[in-house]
């Protein structure tokens, strides 16, 4: 699991140095109850402990599944606590949005947030039980945020973290050389592009459902596009447009084309007229900081064991805006140029090779009367541009210049 988010670029603690887990063992094994007479243990338990006592001495059984009971300790599970010590010794400093308020949160503010399936949470509960029992310093507040099962519709048997990661990046690579060709395909700077379309794939398929939800994973006969407006593709292609849209403005305005770009205060904001124009600013724009604090928040401060979390906000947040962004980008043309080109193409339209609406070409001629304008929606752009950044940025992933 550990090599599966190290590709998603998810940072995960290393394995613990033999010496933690040598100090938990010597803990552990003051505390264990002897085995009763003629009783021999399981092959690999040191002893066990008594977790109803545990949670009697911290006043913590709320939220606690009532059949908790004896814990038989074993290596592998020091091993997994002593993982745990080493997370939190080395982890940041500042916690979460939501965890000061924590109605039991330690006084530095450190909380544990144990994420977990729903087949292992009986499991986790014995070992945040444990922490307390063996560990002084264990933080106060432990918190489980659970998730939902995984399902994998159409897979011929059980489906492992590497082989779906495999799967999906098979299949963005299978679209790459589609539309861009084999040869390109196999290039270099193309290879890093796929691999971040892979990975921005696999975190909105699996980050769009609440995390509390069953999440069923379509396999079978799919494929990859970055039109499909419910992916990951899709918001990186238009963070690729909006790359290329302002990367035609400054090669024109180094032409001499356009004028460089005026100060904020002195745009015309009223210019922006359109319904799309408005759509960017009022369900884009303007909400997201609250869109970005719902999303970063776990639900920590109400008492009890478990947590929420709403990855999903921030998720639809970006295809909406993207699917926003995408119908105004392709109905309206931004840099202000001649309303006829050459040849009869009308402005925004693509050429025979489907070249981009708002790509320069040199049969373009500006049209000063409606550089107020062509500003006032660039500036806009910009803002689209820095919250849909913002937005894979707390997802973890980096914005593409190109597809």
């Amino acid at each position: 699991m550990p090599t599966f988010l190290q590709q998603l670029h998810v940072d995960w603690p290393a394995a613990s140095e033999r010496a933690a887990t040598e100090a938990l063992r010597s803990l552990a094994l003051a505390e264990l109850s002897p085995a009763r007479d003629g009783e021999a243990l399981p092959p690999g338990v040191l002893g066990t402990v008594c977790l109803k006592e545990v949670m009697q001495e911290r006043g913590r059984a709320g939220g606690y599944d009532p059949n908790l009971d004896k814990c038989l300790v074993t290596e592998d599970l020091l091993c997994a606590l002593a993982e745990l010590q080493e997370a939190v010794r080395h982890g940041p400093g500042d916690g979460p949005p939501g965890l000061a308020e924590a109605a039991d949160a330690d006084a530095g503010g450190c909380m544990v947030v144990h994420v977990v399936s729903c087949e292992e949470e009986f499991q986790q509960q014995k070992l945040d039980l444990l922490w307390w029992k063996l560990d002084e310093q264990a933080p106060l507040t432990q918190k489980h945020l659970v998730c939902g099962p995984v399902k994998a519709a159409g897979a011929p048997g059980a489906l492992t973290a590497p082989e779906y990661y495999e799967l999906r990046h098979a299949q963005v690579c299978k679209a790459s050389a589609r539309k861009r060709g084999r040869e390109l395909a196999r290039d270099p700077a193309w290879t890093e592009v796929v691999r971040v379309l892979s990975v921005a794939t696999i975190k909105f398929e699996m980050l769009s459902t609440a995390p509390q939800s069953q999440l069923l994973l379509a396999l079978a006969g799919g494929s990859i596009s970055t039109k499909g407006t419910k992916s990951g593709t899709f918001v990186m292609y238009n963070c690729a447009r909006l790359a290329t849209l302002f990367e035609g403005y400054k090669h024109s305005t180094e032409q001499g084309r356009y004028p460089t770009f005026p100060p904020v205060s002195s745009l015309n904001f009223s210019l922006l007229q359109d319904e799309g124009e408005w759509l960017l600013l009022f369900n884009g724009v303007l909400p997201f900081p609250d869109v970005l604090s719902q999303t970063a928040a776990l639900a920590c401060a109400a008492p009890g064991l478990h947590a929420t979390a709403r990855t999903e906000t921030m998720c639809k947040f970006l295809v909406q805006l993207s699917m926003d962004f995408s119908s105004y980008y392709n109905r309206i043309h931004i840099l202000g140029v001649s309303t006829q080109q050459r040849g009869g193409c009308l402005q925004g339209c693509k050429g025979s090779k489907g070249r981009d609406q708002q790509a320069p070409s040199l049969l373009q001629e500006p049209r000063p009367h409606l550089f107020g304008q062509m500003f006032a929606r660039l500036q806009l752009l910009r803002a689209v541009r820095e919250v849909l950044h913002a937005g894979l940025a707390m997802l973890g992933l980096p914005p593409l210049n190109h597809i």
